[in-house]
């Protein structure tokens, strides 16, 4: 977008505010504001900020930082009551104007640049799956003498919020939610409004439907897009989600595992490279019709795949989710249309233009910046060194449900980790694939497994309300 046509967009709109938006290393959004009027100087000074204050960024005797806007990310602001332009930004050093090695957006800018000089390919395209719940309350409470939640929904029989009496016998028990349909899905509506305001914004949706949890779990699924848009659309996505839940009265959360026993939600990535326009990961008669090179992406996702899960899995929360039932993939291997792979290969993709991987093991407590560059970065080592993904190394391709194999068989493949600290432990013993071409770097990766420490410790310190089950009246 030039600078002409977010002018017009500002005249069009009446815009009178510029709202700068960028992410810190776990993603969560910040934001500052300045009047329309300073639009070219910003573009070409930036605005400066402490980058001290921001978690994991700068320290206090080195914080001057500045934010420099990139005009390609500008929209409207769909949910301000003054009509404001929103735009991402990159955080640069105040001296050299040059993305700093800790910023997600320069970082996934890195990694795009080391796609195109490695010479693999030009292109990687991405389809992320959006999976949330839509909770009617969401009661948290922490403290020194109390500790529990409480999350509710109105769709679901058994878990209805204070007061709602569900006279009219829409909400539903014992069966599945998946695709279940109108009036059952209170909030296809609310997920529509999402949907055309996604769109709105430039970023097209493959479908969406209500998922496989009764207390209104939801999924929402773009097309296809490039590496360099979609990372940036899906800061927006996850925005119009919450902003959307909260309009409706609702909350939403990405949480893998916010309910005891019930589904949890995942991101699914799915990964298509393209050189000169033409789908490298395409070749008839392969298995499953991928090529050489597809085949080498994969074994360097699931080599690198433990220590991958430190970028695509970042929370403590991600380990409830990640086990054996629910269709979570804990065991690092691939096979054709198998939803117990980490990696699965869709059957229904089997043209030229959509053949494509889906790597499963993912959530929505990631950076997408991070995880997404890492996931690249671990194919493209995987093509680079020739890593064979076959049955001899436990990877596959495997195509019945390994769930079912005896214990025996099973413990014959590698599992993913079992915690956030492991996985982190993992990323400290095997992250040299992610130094490439200077796309991460080691003060990233030692402030990253510094952050995300100190979540492992905050909640192993805390008594967990099912130990006053277990414990209390020993």
């Amino acid at each position: 977008m030039t600078l002409k046509e977010v002018k017009n967009i500002i005249d069009e709109n009446q815009i009178r505010t510029i709202d700068l938006k960028y992410s810190d290393l776990t993603g969560n959004w910040y934001h500052i504001s300045c009047p329309v009027r300073k639009l070219e100087y910003i573009l070409t000074n930036g605005i400066p900020f402490d980058g001290s204050s921001i978690p994991g960024m700068k320290t206090v005797e080195a914080g001057d930082m500045i934010l420099l806007p990139d005009l390609s990310t500008a929209i409207v602001d769909p949910f301000t009551y003054h009509p404001s332009l929103r735009m991402l930004t990159y955080i640069c050093d105040a001296d050299t104007r040059i993305g700093v090695k800790k910023d997600p957006r320069s970082v996934a800018k890195r990694a795009q640049r080391y796609l195109v000089e490695s010479g693999i390919a030009d292109e990687s395209y991405w389809i992320p799956e959006f999976e949330f719940y839509l909770f009617n309350e969401a009661i948290i409470d922490n403290g020194k003498f109390s500790a529990g939640y409480k999350f509710t929904s109105s769709e679901n029989k058994n878990d209805l919020p204070g007061g709602y009496k569900d006279v009219d016998g829409t909400a539903v028990a014992n069966r599945k939610g998946y695709h279940i349909d109108v009036p059952f899905d209170k909030y296809a509506d609310v997920r529509e409004e999402m949907v055309q305001i996604i769109e709105d914004i430039g970023c097209p949706i493959r479908y969406h439907h209500h998922e496989v949890g009764l207390s209104s779990q939801q999924e929402i699924e773009t097309e296809l897009m490039e590496f360099n848009l979609i990372t940036d659309k899906m800061m927006y996505i996850k925005d119009i989600i919450h902003n959307c839940a909260l309009e409706n009265e609702l909350t939403a959360t990405f949480m893998p595992k916010p309910l005891y026993d019930e589904p949890g939600n995942g991101m699914h990535f799915h990964i298509q490279l393209k050189k000169n326009g033409k789908n490298i990961f395409y070749k008839k008669s392969g298995y499953a019709d991928l090529s050489e090179e597809a085949l080498f992406f994969i074994g360097g996702i699931l080599k690198h795949g433990r220590s991958l899960t430190a970028f695509t899995n970042p929370s403590t929360n991600s380990f409830k989710r990640l086990l054996p039932g629910f269709e979570a993939p804990v065991q690092l291997f691939f096979g054709l249309a198998n939803r117990s792979a980490a990696i699965r290969i869709p059957k229904y993709a089997t043209s030229e233009e959509t053949k494509r991987i889906e790597f499963r093991t993912g959530d929505g407590t990631c950076n997408y910046y991070l995880a997404m560059s890492a996931l690249l970065m671990a194919g493209l080592d995987g093509i680079k060194n020739k890593i064979k993904p076959t049955k001899e190394n436990g990877y596959g391709p495997f195509d019945d449900n390994v769930f079912e194999w005896s214990a025996q068989k099973q413990a014959k493949l590698q599992s993913i980790p079992t915690s956030l600290e492991e996985a982190l432990e993992a990323l400290k013993q095997d992250h040299k694939y992610l130094l490439a071409g200077s796309v991460f770097n080691k003060e990233l990766i030692n402030t990253w497994i510094k952050e995300k420490m100190k979540e492992v410790v905050a909640v192993n310190n805390r008594p967990h309300p099912f130990e006053m089950n277990l414990y209390y009246s020993l």
